[in-house]
Parts: structure tokens; C-alpha cells; sequence
């Protein structure tokens, strides 16, 4: 549990929460909804209780006392990271990145890039719904299956967006290769775009280890073919975005409604 206390630490660090003792198991109760634990949806253990609900969970995330497999470990510790509950605030956001971060350490995922965040948010009061039938009922199924389908759909979002950039990048290097000599410089550029797509013109030439020069010069040929566009507006510090790689990683981010 060091690892999830450390990640709830930086992130809890700054902004949201930052005065919430980052870091640090609840000491005090908490609850969901309402304005005290007499009218809350859901009242989570104890503060004492907290250590040793969390110390079940990591035996659980380790295998004790038998294996699961990793999708199913994913779905189970959600809901049970959420009803523990066991920080004063960042608890959602700490249980959301456990289910990636999870599946990579069971080697299910080599990065972590299944994000279920938007999936659940956009089906928010079914995902509470789900849960506290968990909780009150013990209906794991109809949650195994909500899980599932978040995976399916989040999954097929990420092959979507992945064939896309593929063809971005395809096509904007033959866009670049038409421009002469300046080709290679600006193939290089493009290709770090590729790993970053809004930078400054310092920071790529870290990356490039081109000259500032050349570096300006290569993103202005890239204004010109309309790659990228220049967000400041001003002479010095510029920040450039690859505009419809922005575009592309931006798709189905938004709630609706």
C-alpha cells in the first residue's frame, strides 16, 4: 500500500485536496453524499478500521490466497479500494488509475493506457448505482458486467484513436518530404510532435538536438503546410500544437450533455 499512499501524495500535492493530508490514511470518518453519515448514500469503514481493510486488499492484489485474473482483480479492488474509501479526498481518482496501473504490474497492459475515467463518468449514476449494490446486495455481477463493457468500449476508443494518428503522421510526413532540403530537419521535428504534440521551440530542440535555428525554421515550414499552429502569440517563449493530433486524442473526451 506505499506505492498507492506515494501516488495519492503527488497527486493530492497540488490543487484539489492539497490540504487533505496527501499521503496519509483518513484519521477521521468520512462519507458519500449527503451532510453527515446519518443522511449519506454511503458510510465507508472506520478511520481505525482503514489499515487493516487495506493491508485484505493488498493480500488480494498479491495473489493471497489464491490468484485472479487481471481484469477480474481490476473490477473486484475497484469497488473495494472505493468502499474503503481510505483517503480524506482523491479517493475516485486514486481508484480510477489503480485499474491501469494494475493490469500493467499483471503484464495485461505494457503501458498504462486504458483510461476507464470517461466511460464511468459518462455513465455516472449507473457506475454509483452498480457500486452500492455491491455493497448492500453483494450483486458483483451486474458489475463485472458494467466493467467489462467500460473495457470493450474504452478499448475500442484507443485502437480508434491509434489508427488515426497512424494516419496523421503518414500523411503529414509525405505533406513534409515535399518541402526540399529542409526535409530531414523537419521530419525530425515532427517526428518528437509525434510524442508530444504541444511544445516549445526550446524544448524540441532538446529533443532534436538541432540548432534554435533551425528548429524555428523547421516550424515555421510546419505553420505554412497548417501541421501546427502557434498558441501565444507572442515573439518569445512560443508554445506550438499539433493541431489535429490535438484533435484526434481530443475525440469522445467530452461529458455530454
Amino acid at each position: 500500500m506505499g506505492l498507492i499512499r506515494e501516488i495519492h501524495g503527488v497527486l493530492l500535492s497540488k490543487g484539489r485536496g492539497s490540504h487533505q493530508a496527501p499521503g496519509e490514511f483518513r484519521r477521521t470518518q468520512n462519507w458519500i453524499g449527503g451532510t453527515r453519515p446519518g443522511n449519506a448514500a454511503f458510510v465507508p469503514p472506520p478511520a481505525g478500521q482503514v489499515p487493516e481493510c487495506m493491508g485484505k486488499l493488498e493480500l488480494f492484489l498479491h495473489d493471497q490466497p489464491e490468484p485472479s485474473p487481471a481484469l477480474l482483480k481490476a473490477a473486484l479492488a475497484h469497488v473495494q479500494f472505493e468502499t474503503i474509501h481510505p483517503f480524506l479526498d482523491g479517493n475516485g481518482r486514486i481508484g480510477r488509475l489503480l485499474i491501469p496501473l494494475l493490469l500493467c504490474e499483471q503484464k495485461a497492459l505494457r503501458e498504462p493506457m486504458l483510461y476507464l475515467s470517461l466511460y464511468f463518468k459518462t455513465h455516472r449514476q449507473h457506475y454509483y448505482e452498480l457500486l452500492n449494490n455491491v455493497r448492500l446486495t453483494g450483486d458483483w455481477e451486474a458489475w463485472l458486467d458494467f466493467f467489462a463493457e467500460a473495457v470493450i468500449a474504452t478499448a475500442t476508443q484507443a485502437v480508434e484513436t491509434t489508427r488515426q494518428l497512424v494516419d496523421l503522421g503518414s500523411e503529414n510526413r509525405d505533406k513534409i518530404s515535399s518541402i526540399g532540403r529542409a526535409a530531414t530537419s523537419t521530419l525530425r521535428v515532427h517526428r518528437v510532435l509525434m510524442e508530444q504534440p504541444i511544445a516549445t521551440a526550446k524544448w524540441l530542440v532538446e529533443k532534436t538536438g538541432i540548432t534554435p535555428a533551425t528548429v524555428n525554421n523547421c516550424l515555421d515550414k510546419l505553420k505554412r503546410l497548417g501541421i501546427v499552429r502557434e498558441l501565444t502569440g507572442a515573439k518569445r517563449n512560443r508554445i506550438f500544437s499539433y493541431t489535429e493530433y490535438v484533435e484526434i486524442i481530443n475525440q469522445g473526451t467530452e461529458l455530454p450533455g
